[in-house]
């Protein structure tokens, strides 16, 4: 193989492809008026976007038509991070430009929304009906009392009343805030009473697996914990009767009502997102309307490029950012994908499946569901008819060399495969897709538009083709207005700006290439350093995780007492599997080999199952405090993480250790 094949991207967007993007469009009509460079491609209009930043957020309002009720001042009162001020003197409502498409008589009976189930039958929503069952609950909250900024939460699963409740919330202008109903009560209660809603919106159970799992004792232990109460709306998904006390939501959503969508300032409340939260209480992070809005039109109908006639099928839960970021599809006229179940029911194929059933153009998984297909041989490109997906996304975690291969080899060759990374903190990408850059193993493609992203060393400076801090070095419309119960903002302060004063610090290991993409190596706050070289953890689970034996794994570094440094490897087996000898041998000539003898751990320990988060990331952090000898309760918030009695191990292993 020549060199010059090596070098070659695994995926270029051809001329038509680049010419009929929207972020092409959306280029040269900025250059006509807005002074945007009209040549010099992707590049130039980041550079742009980011040295005038006011111009370029005004471009977006503007290409999208954003409907301000009474017109902004300017775009951007004050630049300091945090606190800085959008759109200041405008009035708007999210929910009102989430149903813009029902207005259009052409498309009002097209799908908005289309439901998946376990059973994998497809069930459409029109944009007509979505509208009126919104307007009709909407009515029923105003009706209950509900007011602008009360909260209003959902306990559901990925299922379309959850979509209507957060609209309808929005539309009112309260405040929504979601679990998925496999968190426990403890988890849900750590949560929502640090907002105390006004509403519960609920189901009996949910089905997950090909299992029944009923919910009625923790839904009746959330009515219990949460005194602030004034309405729980009963969602029979497992055909139950409502309890005692309870409004159906069938009842709820009979009227006929036109939508009133209540004109909130720019920086009015939409959400509350919470944080993994793997210490202390889950931090209650709030985004506004009008900057969730701003941000998502960026992000789905320009990086993304979404529009009418796509079909966006993400695999998410309510618990987790994706879901909010998902029903923004709404925004762009697409038709948005439901899917309620497990991602591997009743096999490994499920989600190619459900993407063949529901004509899905953008297709958004895991990195862990990529390399569970790769291990399992799927064949999605053979086995199912994926001709209208136009891109696979994944995020979670980095998607690793051998996740690319995998996708272009085994769903088609012609594919944009986008790794996006971003955050709950600004429910957003940083950096990711762009449809008219090639797309290189391993990589992703680009920083997002008007995100200054840059790699920092220590001392503040930006490097280029080093690892070194994510930073974003200008304000984001999605950024947190504020946190919830954080009266003086010290904890959100302390969470992004301690290390670098005005400049937002994500937490992640970035290279910026010398071509400008971006490579993900793993959180910074569990990373490995050692003999002063910093590692990500990301990099040792890909080359670890390609051997069969290895179901999953975890690396930690530990500063010892005596200046020393330990960095054991924790290994979880397939089964069958034995760590025996041998296979600690290719374990470490495989680290070797692949990445350098200075990532090879010093000892490999066979444990039960690696801990995760409710949202599916391994738990670094709060293993490396146990094995320094932190008490379990101070090391971890128990409501956060999947399995506690994982952690168990991890105890005892500090234990011993300490002798």
């Amino acid at each position: 193989m020549t060199e010059a094949a090596h070098t070659a991207p695994l995926w270029q967007p051809d001329q038509e492809r680049i010419d009929r993007a929207g972020v092409t469009r959306f280029q040269s009509w900025a250059a006509e008026r807005y002074g945007a460079p009209a040549e010099g491609g992707y590049a130039a209009l980041h550079r742009w976007s980011v040295d005038e930043l006011e111009t370029f957020w005004q471009a977006v309002a503007d290409w999208f038509d954003v409907r301000f009720s009474t017109p902004y001042e300017r775009v951007l009162a004050d630049r300091t991070m945090p606190g800085a001020r959008w759109f200041p003197g405008a009035t708007l409502n999210y929910a009102e430009h989430a149903l813009r498409t029902a207005e259009d008589p052409a498309r009002a009976d097209e799908p908005a929304l289309l439901h998946v189930d376990e059973t994998h039958e497809t069930v459409p929503i029109s944009w007509a009906e979505l509208r009126r069952q919104v307007g009709a609950l909407a009515a029923e909250l105003r009706a209950l009392g509900v007011r602008p900024g009360d909260r209003v939460s959902g306990y559901l699963p990925n299922i379309p009343q959850a979509v209507t409740a957060l609209l309808a919330t929005a539309a009112v202008g309260a405040v929504w805030t979601s679990c998925a109903p496999d968190f426990g009560a403890r988890s849900v209660l750590d949560r929502f009473q640090q907002v105390e809603p006004v509403v519960l919106f609920t189901v009996d159970g949910y089905r997950y697996g090909g299992k029944e799992h009923d919910r009625t004792d923790v839904v009746a232990e959330l009515r219990r914990e949460l005194p602030t109460l004034r309405a729980v709306v009963h969602i029979p998904l497992l055909g139950t009767e409502a309890p005692e006390g309870a409004l159906e939501w069938s009842e709820l959503t009979a009227g006929a009502a036109e939508p009133a969508f209540e004109q909130v300032p720019f920086d009015h409340p939409l959400w509350v997102l919470y944080s993994s939260g793997t210490t202390g209480l889950p931090k209650a992070i709030v985004q506004s309307q009008g900057g969730i809005l701003l941000e998502h039109f960026k992000q789905l109908g320009l990086h993304c490029d979404l529009g009418p006639g796509d079909r966006f099928f993400w695999y998410t839960s309510t618990g987790w950012m994706m879901w909010n970021f998902l029903v923004s599809g709404l925004l762009t006229g697409t038709t948005v994908v439901l899917y309620d179940g497990s991602p591997g029911y009743p096999d490994t194929g499920a989600q190619w499946r459900i993407a063949e059933r529901t004509g899905a153009t953008l297709f958004g998984t895991s990195a862990a569901y990529v390399m569970a297909c790769r291990k399992a041989d799927v064949h999605p490109g053979r086995d199912y008819d994926l001709s209208r997906i136009g891109c696979v996304a994944t995020t979670g975690s980095p998607l690793p060399p051998d996740g690319f291969r995998w996708l272009h080899d085994e769903v088609r060759e012609d594919l944009w495969i986008a790794s996006v990374s971003g955050g709950t903190d600004v429910c957003s990408c940083f950096a990711g897709a762009v449809p008219t850059l090639p797309v290189e193993i391993g990589e992703l493609q680009a920083p997002s538009l008007g995100t200054d992203l840059q790699s920092w060393d220590p001392q503040g400076k930006p490097l280029i083709g080093e690892v070194g801090e994510l930073v974003v070095t200008n304000p984001m419309p999605s950024m947190p207005i504020h946190f919830w119960n954080d009266p003086d903002g010290s904890r959100y302060r302390d969470s992004y700006f301690e290390m670098f004063p005005g400049a937002w610090r994500h937490g992640d290991w970035i290279t910026i290439t010398e071509r400008g993409s971006v490579i993900i190596h793993g959180r910074s706050d569990s990373t490995l350093n050692r003999q002063g070289v910093r590692m990500g953890s990301a990099d040792i689970y890909e080359a670890v995780e390609r051997l069969p034996e290895i179901r999953e794994s975890l690396v930690i570094g530990l500063e010892e007492p005596d200046g020393g440094y330990w960095m054991p490897l924790f290994v979880h087996l397939a089964p069958g599997a034995t760590l025996d000898d041998d296979l600690r041998a290719r374990i470490k000539q495989t680290i070797r080999e692949q990445l350098s003898p200075r990532h090879v751990p010093d000892e490999i320990i066979e444990v039960p199952g690696v801990p995760h988060t409710l949202t599916g990331k391994r738990i670094e952090v709060p293993v490396k405090r146990l094995l320094q000898g932190t008490a379990l309760d101070k090391a971890v918030n128990p409501g956060s993480v999947d399995n506690l009695e994982l952690l168990r191990f991890y105890e005892d292993l500090a234990r011993e250790r300490r002798g």
